[in-house]
């Protein structure tokens, strides 16, 4: 019978992952939620996959910012040829790490099926939605603009999204802002808005998303977006505006309870 190659993970820098993560980027085609955690110092902590001896793939753990004091996988990428050793390599990564979390997007099929063969308690924090259909929706009496320094004062409070460097004014008044953000992998960028309350269910909410689309598109990027799952007026939003909901960033707390490998095959 054959002996099962021993399968290992030992830390690394973030240097020395970055073939690896290249990789990672070009199988998963889209944007990638976490991307930015590893330019963060001390917010990553990264895991060589080893095989056999050979260099197989990678892990990240996410240590620092919201994750501190809860270790958490984020990223976990095998290459082709050990990938009938995936599951090993994962109970070796968590028991090099001593995480007890995962953190991935569901259109990551690697770490997704790793979540839902080792984690408890799944939930779903965001919807992720990719852009799929150019709208036409259009507003006379308003107008869409980027925001001047003589705008601040005429901008009303926000309560969940960042005041945007784009705004449709109408009637007069500022009644939405929004923007794109850039804190993910390129050329992927995140649209994000929030229309003032008495201009809400009038349309201005996805004829801005549709404009900051067309703006991201002339920057040479692509649009992308999230929302929190039971934010239906958000959803509505963005449906309306082109987007279609393509993945959901879960959670889960990890066991591996009954997960040792078995010593030959």
């Amino acid at each position: 019978m054959e002996t099962i190659q021993e399968n290992t993970a030992r830390v690394t820098t973030v240097e020395d992952i970055l073939p690896w993560r290249d990789l990672y980027r070009q199988e998963m085609n889209c944007q990638i939620i976490h991307d930015s955690l590893h330019s963060r110092k001390g917010w990553t902590e990264p895991y060589l996959l080893i095989s056999g001896g050979a260099a197989a793939g990678y892990g990240s753990i996410a240590v620092g910012g919201p994750w501190k004091g809860k270790p958490t996988v984020f990223e976990f990428y095998v290459a082709p040829p050990y990938r009938l050793r995936m599951f090993e390599l994962f109970v070796a990564l968590i028991a090099a790490s001593g995480s007890n979390r995962i953190e991935t997007q569901s259109n990551d099929p690697s770490l997704t099926v790793m979540l839902h063969t080792f984690a408890q308690d799944v939930t779903s924090e965001s919807v992720l939605f990719h852009d799929k259909l150019t709208t036409a929706h259009s507003s006379a009496s308003s107008v869409f603009r980027r925001a001047t320094a003589d705008d601040v004062k005429r901008i009303f409070p926000h309560r969940t999204e960042p005041v945007g460097d784009w705004l449709v004014e109408a009637e007069g008044k500022i009644a939405a802002t929004g923007g794109i953000l850039f804190h993910y992998n390129r050329p992927y960028g995140d649209i994000y808005m929030e229309v003032a309350e008495p201009f809400r269910r009038r349309g201005l909410g996805c004829y801005l998303v549709q404009e900051l689309k067309r703006v991201c598109y002339e920057q040479g990027s692509v649009p992308a977006a999230r929302c929190n799952p039971a934010n239906i007026a958000s959803r509505s939003t963005l449906q309306k505006a082109g987007f279609v909901p393509c993945g959901n960033i879960l959670t889960g707390s990890v066991s591996l309870s009954g997960s040792a490998p078995p010593a030959n095959i």
